[in-house]
This record gives C-alpha cells, sequence and structure tokens, in this order.
C-alpha cells in the first residue's frame, strides 16, 4: 500500500471514531452531561449517517488530498466548508424524510456537534504541524528575505533551521509579525546577524532588491550559507535551494511584454529552425506557451530534435530532420506548411571550433542562413528573424564575421512580402558551450578554473530573458532591422569564476590563466553605430541599417564556396573584421 493510500485509510478511520466522539460530547453538552436513555437510540442511528455524510464532503472537498504535513489555514477552510455542507445534507434529510422507525433527533444537538466537529478533526489535522513546529532544531539560526506568502511558507516548511526573522525592504511591514517572528529592515541585518550568529538566509522575495544586491549584502554580513526559493506557479510548488550564480547574472528585465508576445504568436504557424539548441528548444517552449496554432521544428541533430519532441508532445508539433543547407528540403518544408513566422536559430556558434573549421561555419552559417530567406521570401513568409549575436560586431572571430555576413544580407536583399529583422545578444547563461556549464564541470572535477585573460569581460543573460525579448522585437519588427538586446553590465569573466568558487566552498581551487584564443576578444559590443536608437521598449534597441550594393554582396558570398583563405575573404565582406588568430 502506497503513502497516498495510508493516509486515507488513516484519516477515514480516525474520522469515523472522532465523528461519532464528536457526536457523544454534543449530546453530553445538549443535556449538561445526563443524556436521558430515550436518546441512546438517536445517538447511535445518526451517528452513521452524520459520519457518511461528513467523509463524502471531506472527500468532495478535496480534504484528503492534503498532505497531513503541509495542512494549513488553505485546508482548514476546506474542511470548514466540507462540514457546513455535510451538516446542510443533514438538515435537509431530517425535514424530507421522517419515518416511524426514525428516533426524534435534538436539532441543537446538530449545531454543537458542527462546531465541536470542526474543532476536533481540524486538531487532529494540525497536530503534525504543531509536532514539526515545536521540533524545528535550534543548532543554525537563521532569517528569511521576503515578509509575504513565499517567505511564510518557507517558514512553515523549513524545519531543519530556527528562524528568528524575517527581513523586508517594505517600510510598511518593518517590526510585525509572522509566526511571532519580528520583521526587520533590510538595513538592520548586519547588525542582527552580528548580535544574534545569524548562520543561514534564504531569499524568498526579491521584490524590493535584486538577488546579486542581496547576496552582496548577506555576505558583507557574514553569512556564509545563502539559499533562494525558486518559485512554481505558486508558493505551494517552490523549492528551496542553494544560490547559483544564474541567479547574480539574471537581469529580469522590467519591460517583457507578454501580452505583444502572445499576440504575435498566437494563431500561427511558427517554424524554428535549430530547435534543438539552447535557444530554438526555449523558443520552442515559449512559442507553445503562446498559443501558435502550429509548430514546425528543424534540427540536422536527431538526438535534439527528438529530445525537445519528446518534452514538447503535442499534435501541434511537427519534427523535420533537416539541415539548412538543404535547399530542396528547407522549400519543402515551406511548401508543407507555409509558416507565418520563421525564426531562425540554427547556426555554429562555438567560436573556438568554429576557427578550427572556417568552411563548415561559412557553409552552416552563411549559406544555411541565405537558404532560410530566400526560401521564406519566395514562399511570400510575413515574418522572418535571425538569431544573431554580439560577436557580429566589428568581430575577431570567424563565427561573428559568418554572423555579420548573414546580418548583411538580410538587411539588403529584396524583402518582397516578407518583413525581415534580426535580433542580436550576447552570450546566454547555461547554454551549450557557454563557460558557466564548463566552469560547473571543473569545479566537481576538483580542477583549477580556466579564464582567458584576467580583463575579459562578456554580457550575459538568461535564456528565458532572451527569447522573451527576441519575439518582443520580432513583434514590432516592420522589416530590414538589426535589433540589439540590452544586456545590462558587461561581466568580468575572472571575477565571475571567483563567486563561483565562492558559492560551491571551492576557493582552494584557484584560477588559471591561459591567454586568449583564437577568435576572442577582451570584450563584447552590442552596436556598430552611434547613432543607433530605443524602441518601444528600453530594453530593446534598433542598429541603424548597413546598405551595400546587393550585387556585390552575393558575389563575395558565392567567392566564400571557394576561398583558400576564408579569413580574408570575410574581410572583405566586413572590413571591421579583425581576425585574432590566438596566441
Amino acid at each position: 500500500m502506497n503513502i497516498v493510500a495510508k493516509r486515507l485509510w488513516f484519516f477515514l478511520t480516525f474520522d469515523s471514531i472522532l465523528s461519532f466522539l464528536s457526536l457523544y460530547l454534543s449530546f453530553l453538552l445538549r443535556f449538561n452531561y445526563e443524556i436521558p436513555e430515550s436518546f441512546f437510540a438517536s445517538l447511535f442511528f445518526y451517528s452513521g449517517i452524520i459520519c457518511a455524510l461528513k467523509l463524502c464532503a471531506f472527500w468532495a472537498f478535496g480534504v484528503y488530498k492534503i498532505p497531513w504535513r503541509f495542512f494549513s489555514l488553505d485546508g482548514l477552510v476546506q474542511l470548514t466548508k466540507a462540514h457546513l455542507a455535510a451538516y446542510a445534507v443533514f438538515a435537509l434529510f431530517l425535514l424530507l424524510f421522517k419515518a416511524d422507525f426514525m428516533p426524534d433527533f435534538p436539532r441543537s444537538v446538530a449545531v454543537i456537534d458542527a462546531v465541536v466537529s470542526m474543532l476536533i478533526l481540524g486538531m487532529l489535522r494540525i497536530a503534525k504541524r504543531l509536532f514539526l513546529t515545536f521540533e524545528r532544531k535550534k543548532n543554525v539560526n537563521a532569517l528569511i528575505i521576503g515578509a509575504d506568502e513565499n517567505g511564510e511558507y518557507v517558514y512553515r516548511n523549513l524545519r531543519n533551521l530556527n528562524i528568528l526573522c524575517f527581513a523586508d525592504g517594505d517600510r510598511q511591514k518593518i517590526g510585525l509579525r509572522i509566526h511571532g517572528k519580528k520583521v526587520i529592515a533590510l538595513d538592520d541585518i548586519c547588525a542582527y546577524a552580528d548580535k544574534h550568529l545569524i548562520a543561514t538566509a534564504v531569499i524568498a522575495s526579491t521584490q524590493n532588491m535584486p538577488v546579486k544586491s542581496l547576496y552582496e549584502l548577506l555576505s558583507k554580513s557574514n553569512i556564509k550559507d545563502i539559499r533562494i526559493v525558486r518559485l512554481g506557479e505558486s508558493a505551494q510548488s517552490a523549492v528551496v535551494s542553494e544560490i547559483k550564480i544564474e541567479d547574480l547574472l539574471a537581469r529580469n528585465p522590467k519591460d517583457i511584454d507578454t501580452n505583444a508576445v502572445t499576440q504575435f504568436i498566437r494563431g500561427k504557424r511558427v517554424m524554428i529552425t535549430g530547435a534543438g539548441g539552447s535557444i530554438g528548444s526555449e523558443i520552442a517552449r515559449t512559442v507553445l506557451r503562446c498559443e501558435a496554432a502550429q509548430l514546425i521544428l528543424i534540427d540536422s541533430s536527431e538526438y535534439n530534435l527528438y529530445m525537445i519532441g519528446e518534452e514538447l508532445s503535442s499534435p501541434m508539433v511537427n519534427l523535420r530532420l533537416v539541415s539548412v543547407t538543404d535547399q530542396a528540403a528547407i522549400n519543402a518544408v515551406f511548401d508543407e506548411f507555409a509558416p507565418d513566422i520563421v525564426l531562425h536559430a540554427a547556426a555554429y556558434k562555438h567560436v573556438p571550433l568554429v576557427e578550427k573549421n572556417p568552411k563548415a561555419a561559412v557553409i552552416n552559417n552563411i549559406f544555411g542562413t541565405k537558404t532560410c530567406i530566400d526560401a521564406a521570401i519566395a514562399h511570400n513568409c510575413p515574418a522572418f528573424v535571425l538569431i544573431s549575436t554580439d560577436k557580429a560586431v566589428r568581430p575577431t572571430s570567424i563565427m561573428g564575421a559568418t554572423k555579420r555576413v548573414c546580418e548583411l544580407y538580410l538587411q539588403n536583399v529584396e524583402p518582397k512580402n516578407t518583413r525581415l529583422a534580426a535580433v542580436r545578444f550576447g552570450n546566454v547563461l547555461g547554454s551549450s558551450g557557454s563557460v558557466i556549464p564548463h566552469f560547473r564541470k571543473l569545479i566537481e572535477q576538483g580542477k583549477s578554473l580556466t579564464v582567458t585573460h584576467p580583463q575579459m569581460t562578456r554580457y550575459f543573460m538568461l535564456t528565458s530573458e532572451a527569447v522573451m525579448l527576441v519575439l518582443q522585437a520580432a513583434s514590432v519588427a516592420k522589416g530590414g532591422e538589426v535589433f540589439v538586446l540590452d544586456m545590462g553590465e558587461s561581466v568580468n569573466i575572472a571575477e565571475m569564476a571567483r563567486k563561483m568558487l565562492t558559492l560551491s566552498g571551492k576557493e582552494h581551487l584557484g584560477i588559471t590563466f591561459t591567454g586568449l584564443r583564437a577568435g576572442e576578444k577582451l570584450y563584447e559590443e552590442l552596436l556598430i553605430n552611434e547613432d543607433d536608437h530605443a524602441s518601444v521598449y528600453p530594453s530593446i534597441f534598433v542598429g541603424k541599417p548597413t546598405k551595400t550594393s546587393l550585387k556585390t554582396l552575393l558575389k563575395q558570398i558565392e567567392s566564400l564556396e571557394n576561398a583558400s583563405d576564408i579569413a580574408a575573404a570575410l574581410k572583405v565582406i566586413e572590413p571591421t573584421f579583425n581576425h585574432n588568430k590566438g596566441v
């Protein structure tokens, strides 16, 4: 018998026993503890009826679905509703059904029993909660950031810590008490932590201060164990876990417009290339949530395509194992599905790998993108969006240069009935090939973290943030734009590595500087022209178009196919390309 069935039988048994005891106690109270013999028959006859009605009501109101240790105020409300429903039915029963064999029932007993039963059965259910509260271990002093629903939920369910107080940035909450624990100001954390020897902090809410600022504040307060609540759809589905570097780097842009993205996607046939990659798969998830009529996922990797197909598993999702370089196959997909929106995420992006395989990058990144753009135009696809990169700005790598050529072709080809746009952004946290998973792997292996240069900086953004802003930019595209996402402040990679070592408690592993690799540069840029301007959204900028002769550009692109020196050929197309060949 599983734990759910055991819990159900436990409560059915005890609810039945306690229901009888409740009714017996109600008779005692009604008759001043001396029940007349004439009413004993009434007690036993009606106890079965009342008990059956209550058990059915408890089931109908979901009382038996609430785990014992998590029974809270919401559970008590449901228990109360179930009692009221049960006794309402019992009252109708007394009014409508009266037979000679049925003994008399004192009406006042029903009212008394309803109250007594709610108290007794309610106490049974909160007994474990009370026991766990008193059982809370007192060896680790802690505080909770956030005097709200999330903070209260953490307090009730984090049993291995001695929570001393809550801290919040809302001045109106300062001095209040939650479960008897005082709410202090964020500014008072340092003094409070020092006085009460606070060893652990749990960040339950970030409404008044970003995670990065809270982490720095808690670190200054000598609190070493810092945890964070990862929210689900509700506080009840929240999970408390160790803080990660992604939490400190996340930007959380304030101008994400979910409605604009949903209106752009809803009811459309959306095609995504590179759908099995980090960006492509997140785009697929988002597009599906935004109620697309049909989703066409394209990838040349069987494994990646299979994984995203298994995850989404929807009849509206269509998987096509196709390379973007296969012109006939791409046109066949357009013929089959006639997509309304194409989101082109397919590309080779790993800088050092592309440096060793420049021809493959040219074929996949440039020719593949050209094939998709041409197919979209030929099939009158309303919208085509190219996922570009900050490495396309004054590129120093083959990868960046190939993406810049894609931007140039998109801006100069005759679009006809297709709105063509590109969206450029920096590194995505946790994506394949990203430095963060690499550092995490080295830490797990007990190895020193390798950084190419002490001054190297990069822009970072959460995948979910990047995808929402990409779709948001696409929704306002009129054609020919290169949108640039505001990536916030650049991050020093060496400092980030040190923070990761600190968070994992492995500072002793240290950092090893290896020197710049081929194609790398110390810092990334997002804009080419200083007169690039903001769009209707502060987090999205519009780059000034770069106009060039399409005829010349096509010849230059064609020359790449047989070029003996691809870097030199790319520099002809993009003069700002200053190839870093490494040390």
